[in-house]
C-alpha cells in the first residue's frame, strides 16, 4: 500500500487529524482525496463539484510555492478546508479556506474570485487576508488595540471570517516546529491571548483545546514536556481502570432502557497546567485527568442517566454542576459530577445530549443553516449566541480610550475566570465572574441601572452593595432618578472589569471638563519649572504621535487623562519634546561625527572602563565601532529587547540608553553629535543573563494588593531585590520594585500578570 492510500485510511472522519500528517509528506493531491473522502462519507451537503474547482484554482496560484518545512505550500490550505470540513462549515467556508492566502500570496484578484466563485465566497478571502496582514504586538497598546477592533469588525460582516482565520492558525501551529524560537513564542503568545480564546468565546473547543497544547508547548517547553512524559504514565495505569467503569455504566444504562453512547475522555495539557498552578495542586489531585462521556437521546435521559450513576457510586459534595439548566456564556451544555469508585479513586463524568455533545465539539458552526432565499450569513438563532461580539461591536464604537477597549476584551475573553450563576428577577440567567456583587450583576445588565443603583435584593432580602453573590441566587437592583451616581468606593468591591470601566467611564464622563482644564493646567506648569515653550509642542506633527502611543484618539482625552490621574504631565511632555527634537535638530556633518567618535575612542582605549565593563562585551553591537567599553545607563536599565541607542562619553566608553530615556530625550543639541546606532547582539537576545530593571505601579491602596504583586513575581521565578511603597491622601499608592530580568519579553509577561491584579491602575518602567 502506497503512503497516501495509508494517509487516506488512517483518517478518522470524526477528528481534526490533518495533525497526522508527516512533515516529508509533499503530495497535496492525495491530501485533497482525504477531503473527498471526508465529505462523501460525513457532508453530503457540501457542493464537492464548488471544493473541486477551487482546489484547482488554489493549484494554479500556488504553484512552485513551498513552506518553510519545505513541503508544497498547497497542502496548507487543504489542510484548512479538512479542518473547516470537520468542524461543520458550510460549502462557502470551505472553499474559503482552500483560497484563503490567494489574494495576499499570487496573481489572483478579489474580482477574479468573484467572476469565478461568487462576491460571498470573495468577501469571505479577502476578509481573511486583512486579518492576516494585521501585526499582533503585546507590549504596543495602541496597535493591539487596532488589530483587534478591525478583527471584530470583520466578525461582525460575516463570522466565517474568523472561523476560517482559526483553521488557518491551527494547521500553521502544528507546523511552527520550522519557524525560528522568537517566532514561535510571538506566534504562541498571540495564539494564546487571541485566537483560543475566540475559539473558546465560539464553542468550538475541538480548535480551542489544541491551540491551547500547542501554544503552551513553545510558551513553557520545559513544563509541556514534563507534564507530557508524567501524564502519559498516569495515563497507561489509569486505562485498566477507566475502561472497567465505562463497561460497568453501559451495562447499568442498558439494563435500566437507556441506549447510550459511552466513552472517555482526556483533559487535555494546558487545562491541567493551569489548574496545577492556579490551584498549587499535583497531577494526582486533579479529580477530572478523565472523564467518561455519557451521550444519550434527551434532556430528560440526561436526569435519568445521572439518578442511576449516583446510585452506582458515592458522589463528592460540591463537586456536581449542572450546565443543561445554567449553560455557559458559549452555550455550552452537560451535567458534570464527581464520584467515588470502591477503590476510592475519584473520577468524573458528564452527561449531555447527542445535541448538545455536537455544540460542545462545534459550537457555533454546529448550527450553520441559511436562509434559503438569500443566503444570507447570518446564523439562524445567532442574536442569543453572539450577542457577546455586538457588545463587543458596541465598545468599539463608544470608546476613544485604546487601554480601556483592550482591557474589556481580554476581560470578555478570559478563560481563567470562574463563573457564578444567578438569576434576575423574571428568571433569566446572568453569568458572572465569581467574587461579583450586586453592582457588577447591575452593570451587567446595562450602565444607565448601575449608574442609578441605590440598593439591593437577593433573595427578596436587602444586602449591602459588597455582597458576594452565590451560585442560584435571584439578584434585584433598587434604582432611583435621584442618585448622583456611582461612589468611587465601588471600585473597591467590584470583580469584573466591565464594571470597573463603566464607573470610571461615568467619573471621566462627568468631570471631563474638568480634568481636561486641570490636565491642561498641570501640563504648562510643568514645562514652565523646565523651562520649555509648550505652544511650540502643541502642534499636530508632535502631539499626534503622542496620542497614538498612548491609545487616544483628541488632545482633549490625553489632558483629561493628565486630570484625572491616568497619566503623569512630565511623559507627555517628554514625549512631545523627543517628537520635537527628531524633526527639527541640526543636521550634523558626518565627518565631524567621525571625528568626534575617534577621538573619544582613542580616549577610551587609556581608560579603566574598559576593564570594568568587560562583562558587558558581547552583548551590544556599536555600529561602526570595536573593541570599545560599552556600560549600560543607570538612568534608564535597558534591557535585550529594548530599542537602544549609544552614547559616547569622555573617557568611560560608550552608555547604552533606552531610546526613550529621558536623558536622552532632552539631551542639548551640542551633545547629539556623540549619539551612535547601537543594537543588542543575537546572544544578548538568547541567553539567560539578568539586567536590573525597575517598574512603577500605580494601585487603589487595597489591603492584600502587596501579597498579590509579591505572589506574582514568586510565581514567575523573579527574585525582588528592592521594593518602595507610598500612599497619598487620595488612598492611591505608588509602588517601585526593582528587580532582575532576562529581557523585554520576560518583563512584558510580568508586566501583562500584574495588570490583571485587582485595583490596579497603571504600571510603567521607571527612567531616573
Amino acid at each position: 500500500m502506497s503512503k497516501g492510500s495509508e494517509l487516506i485510511e488512517q483518517f478518522d472522519t470524526g477528528a481534526l487529524s490533518t495533525d497526522i500528517i508527516p512533515p516529508s509528506f509533499t503530495d497535496p493531491d492525495v491530501l485533497f482525496e482525504v477531503l473527498k473522502k471526508i465529505i462523501e462519507s460525513d457532508r453530503p451537503d457540501i457542493d464537492m463539484d464548488m471544493v473541486a474547482r477551487a482546489y484547482e484554482l488554489a493549484k494554479k496560484a500556488h504553484k512552485g510555492q513551498k513552506r518553510k518545512s519545505g513541503e508544497p505550500y498547497l497542502i496548507h490550505p487543504v489542510c484548512v478546508a479538512i479542518i473547516l470540513t470537520q468542524i461543520q462549515m458550510d460549502t462557502e467556508a470551505i472553499v474559503g479556506g482552500l483560497l484563503h492566502d490567494v489574494i495576499e500570496d499570487t496573481e489572483f484578484s478579489e474580482q477574479d474570485i468573484v467572476e469565478m466563485f461568487s462576491k460571498e465566497i470573495a468577501i469571505l478571502v479577502e476578509g481573511v487576508t486583512k486579518l492576516t496582514q494585521l501585526n499582533y504586538s503585546a507590549d504596543k497598546l495602541d496597535v493591539q488595540a487596532e488589530n483587534l477592533r478591525k478583527m471584530f469588525l470583520a466578525m461582525a460582516k460575516d463570522i466565517r471570517v474568523i472561523i476560517i482565520k482559526l483553521a488557518d492558525r491551527l494547521h500553521n501551529m502544528r507546523t511552527l516546529e520550522f519557524m525560528k524560537p522568537e517566532k514561535q513564542k510571538e506566534k504562541a503568545r498571540e495564539t494564546m491571548d487571541i485566537y483560543a480564546p475566540l475559539a473558546d468565546r465560539l464553542g468550538i473547543s475541538k480548535v480551542k483545546v489544541e491551540l491551547d497544547d500547542l501554544s503552551l508547548k513553545y510558551l513553557e517547553p520545559e513544563a509541556y514536556k514534563d507534564l507530557s512524559e508524567k501524564f502519559n504514565n498516569l495515563r497507561d495505569k489509569k486505562e485498566v481502570f477507566v475502561k472497567d467503569i465505562m463497561a460497568r455504566v453501559k451495562d447499568t444504562l442498558e439494563i435500566e432502557g437507556i441506549s447510550a453512547i459511552v466513552d472517555g475522555r482526556v483533559k487535555h495539557l494546558f487545562s491541567i497546567y493551569r489548574k496545577m498552578l492556579n490551584q498549587n495542586k499535583t497531577l494526582d489531585q486533579i479529580y477530572d485527568l478523565f472523564a467518561i462521556r455519557i451521550i444519550v437521546d434527551t434532556e430528560q435521559q440526561c436526569y435519568t442517566a445521572l439518578g442511576i450513576i449516583h446510585e452506582m457510586y458515592k458522589p463528592i459534595p460540591g463537586r456536581f454542576k449542572d450546565y443543561i439548566a445554567m449553560p455557559k456564556s458559549n452555550h455550552y451544555q452537560s451535567l458534570h459530577t464527581t464520584l467515588i469508585a470502591p477503590s476510592g479513586q475519584p473520577f468524573e463524568i458528564q452527561i449531555r445530549t447527542r445535541e448538545m455533545h455536537k455544540i460542545a465539539e462545534y459550537g457555533i458552526a454546529a448550527h450553520w443553516k441559511y436562509k434559503e432565499t438569500n443566503k444570507s450569513s447570518k446564523v439562524e438563532g445567532d442574536d442569543e449566541k453572539i450577542a457577546w461580539l455586538r457588545q463587543i461591536l458596541e465598545w468599539n464604537n463608544d470608546m476613544s480610550d485604546n487601554k480601556e477597549f483592550l482591557s474589556l476584551i481580554k476581560s470578555d475573553l478570559n478563560l481563567f475566570a470562574d463563573s457564578v450563576y444567578c438569576f434576575t428577577p423574571e428568571g433569566d440567567v446572568k453569568t458572572l465572574t465569581a467574587g461579583s456583587t450586586p453592582i457588577d450583576f447591575a452593570y451587567s445588565i446595562h450602565s444607565a441601572v448601575g449608574n442609578k443603583m441605590v440598593g439591593a435584593r437577593v433573595n427578596g432580602n436587602i444586602v449591602k452593595l459588597d455582597y458576594v453573590i452565590q451560585n442560584g441566587d435571584r439578584v434585584e437592583i433598587v434604582t432611583s432618578q435621584n442618585s448622583k451616581g456611582p461612589s468611587r468606593d465601588w471600585l473597591k468591591v467590584v470583580k469584573t472589569t466591565q464594571a470597573k470601566n463603566k464607573i470610571n467611564q461615568w467619573f471621566r464622563s462627568e468631570f471631563k471638563e474638568e480634568n481636561i482644564t486641570k490636565g491642561k493646567e498641570l501640563l504648562y506648569q510643568y514645562a514652565k519649572t523646565k523651562g520649555i515653550d509648550l505652544s511650540i509642542l502643541l502642534k499636530p506633527e508632535y502631539t499626534g504621535p503622542c496620542k497614538r502611543k498612548y491609545g487616544f484618539n483628541d488632545w482633549d482625552s490625553v489632558c483629561a487623562a493628565i486630570g484625572h490621574g491616568g497619566l503623569r504631565e512630565g511623559q507627555i511632555i517628554n514625549k512631545l519634546q523627543y517628537e520635537y527634537d527628531k524633526r527639527n535638530n541640526k543636521v550634523v556633518n558626518e565627518a565631524d561625527v567621525l571625528k568626534a567618535i575617534e577621538k573619544v575612542n582613542e580616549s577610551n582605549k587609556k581608560s579603566e572602563a574598559r576593564h570594568t565593563n568587560a562583562k558587558n562585551k558581547g552583548s551590544i553591537v556599536v555600529e561602526g565601532l570595536d573593541d570599545i567599553a560599552v556600560r549600560f545607563s543607570r538612568c534608564c536599565n535597558p534591557v535585550p529587547g529594548d530599542e537602544i541607542v549609544g552614547f559616547v562619553t569622555r573617557g568611560r566608553g560608550v552608555s547604552i540608553h533606552r531610546t526613550d530615556c529621558v536623558n536622552m530625550v532632552n539631551l542639548p543639541a551640542e551633545e547629539r553629535i556623540r549619539l551612535i546606532d547601537a543594537e543588542w547582539s543575537d546572544s544578548a537576545r538568547t541567553n539567560e543573563k539578568d539586567y536590573p530593571v525597575e517598574i512603577v505601579i500605580y494601585s487603589f491602596n487595597r489591603s492584600g494588593v502587596l501579597l498579590d504583586i509579591s505572589r506574582i513575581f514568586t510565581e514567575s521565578k523573579i527574585d525582588v531585590k528592592s521594593m518602595n511603597v507610598r500612599t497619598t491622601k487620595q488612598d492611591k499608592a505608588t509602588i517601585i520594585v526593582g528587580f532582575e530580568t532576562h529581557g523585554v519579553e520576560q518583563l512584558n509577561r510580568l508586566v501583562k500578570k500584574i495588570r490583571n491584579v485587582e485595583s490596579i491602575i497603571d504600571i510603567e518602567r521607571r527612567s531616573n
